[in-house]
């Protein structure tokens, strides 16, 4: 069955086509039984997800992508997932963006007649909904080639709402009359993924809004934290386990976790009294999960310890940086500590989240940090 180009869905919207592109058309149908694993299997998965026994893969991290290779005029997307937004880019231009397409095989049409590069990214997060990809599927004529290699470098980001894009494209702080939040939010323009782009390395962005260390926003659903979800590949199924492929070894680990724990005061009831007590049990936490990373990673890895400026105290920059003192103490060098602040930054993104403005500025300092490691890479 070949899907038709006569229907476009209202929830689908066409960007502004790649410079030399004869025509962008995105037209979606029912039909997840092109996504068989032949075609499947012919594409490049960055990020965390569950392979199914049929070819298909289901995830929910933000920023997930799938890059593969066609020859021919067009390539269809297989997706099923009603929740989230994509990017769809051709040849490294952002040609559509799908906005909760649904189930659907969409199409990019079109094309010069020739070998071109395909890449879809997931926009957004979505902790309690299971996206599906089904792969790519050539345009009548053409074909799907050999899958794109992985990236010999790579990098993973640990971290809340700041790390994975929350609202970054948004330009007013309230973004209820524009869109809201997931119509605003693009991990793929986050300071991680514009500074792995920039070198030249796959990435994955483990990031998950509102939650801690050991605390969430405002003392929000205790009893669980960012710990809670980091080891799952699927965010909403609990007792889940993400099993690291033998190609996944990051030479960096970017964690950015603590705005949540101290950006709001303690409420009564919580299992903290004071802000001491809650700073002692976010640093040995901290010195756990970074136990882990260096576990899972090796003493090789750089695992880069991230604090942002908050406007109400300082306990999240003096704790981190006793945490990264205490890694050295015990014998780990290869420990960092980045605080970032700019008088640049406007915090126009959604509820007082960073603008792309500000991505931008963030990504340029962590540029800045990176170059003064020992990478070697």
């Amino acid at each position: 069955m070949q899907p038709t180009h006569s229907q476009l869905s209202r929830r689908t919207l066409v960007a502004a086509a790649a410079a030399g592109l004869v025509s962008t058309v995105m037209s979606p149908v029912a039909s997840p039984a092109l996504a068989a694993e032949p075609r499947a299997a012919r594409f490049h998965t960055v990020g965390r997800v569950r392979r199914e026994a049929d070819g298909t893969v289901r995830y929910s991290w933000p920023g997930v992508s799938f890059e593969g290779r066609f020859h021919g005029t067009g390539v269809g997307v297989v997706l099923d997932d009603a929740d989230n937004d994509y990017d769809v880019q051709v040849d490294g231009a952002t040609v559509a963006t799908l906005v909760t397409p649904g189930r659907t095989v969409s199409w990019v049409d079109g094309l010069a007649d020739g070998a071109h590069r395909v890449r879809v990214v997931k926009r957004t997060e979505s902790p309690w909904a299971v996206g599906r990809f089904g792969g790519f599927v050539a345009a009548p004529g053409g074909g799907i080639l050999a899958s794109p290699r992985p990236r010999r470098r790579q990098i993973e980001f640990i971290g809340d709402s700041y790390t994975a894009g929350y609202g970054n494209v948004s330009e007013v702080r309230d973004c209820s009359g524009n869109g809201g939040v997931n119509r605003n939010s693009n991990a793929d323009l986050a300071f991680g993924a514009l500074t792995a782009r920039k070198l030249g390395a796959d990435v994955q962005i483990n990031a998950f809004s509102g939650r801690g260390m050991v605390r969430n926003y405002n003392g929000g659903e205790p009893g669980t934290d960012f710990r809670t979800y980091y080891d799952r590949a699927l965010l909403n199924v609990e007792g889940d386990v993400w099993r690291k492929p033998p190609s996944w070894c990051p030479r960096v680990v970017v964690v950015g976790l603590g705005i949540n724990d101290f950006s709001t005061p303690l409420n009564p009831g919580e299992r903290w009294s004071t802000t001491a007590e809650l700073v002692a049990a976010y640093e040995s936490a901290y010195h756990g999960f970074l136990d882990k990373l260096r576990a899972r990673y090796g003493r090789g890895a750089f695992l880069v310890v991230a604090a942002a400026r908050l406007w109400n105290t300082t306990a999240l920059a003096e704790a981190t940086a006793r945490i990264v003192e205490e890694r050295a103490r015990r014998g780990d060098g290869r420990v960092s500590h980045w605080y970032y602040d700019d008088p640049g930054l406007d915090f126009l993104g959604c509820d007082w989240h960073p603008s792309l403005n500000d991505h931008r500025i963030i990504s340029g300092l962590l540029d800045a940090h990176l170059a003064g490691l020992p990478l070697r890479w």
